[in-house]
């Protein structure tokens, strides 16, 4: 994440809360917000799970 609160962190490790609170105020546009947008649907349909397999740390 690049600004904000949780700046630093990957995009996967966002707490589910701060993505249901962009997806009610509004993502931002560009690249950043589809990614953000990506990460709440991948997170609201439990394929967290999937992602981190491909997460190498």
């Amino acid at each position: 994440m690049p600004f904000g609160k949780y700046k630093g962190r990957l995009l996967i490790d966002l707490p589910e809360p701060y993505l249901v609170w962009y997806h009610s105020k509004g993502f931002p546009k560009g690249k950043m917000g589809e990614m953000l947008a990506a990460m709440y649907e991948i997170k609201l349909n439990g394929l967290e799970v999937m992602l981190r397999k491909l997460v190498k740390r």
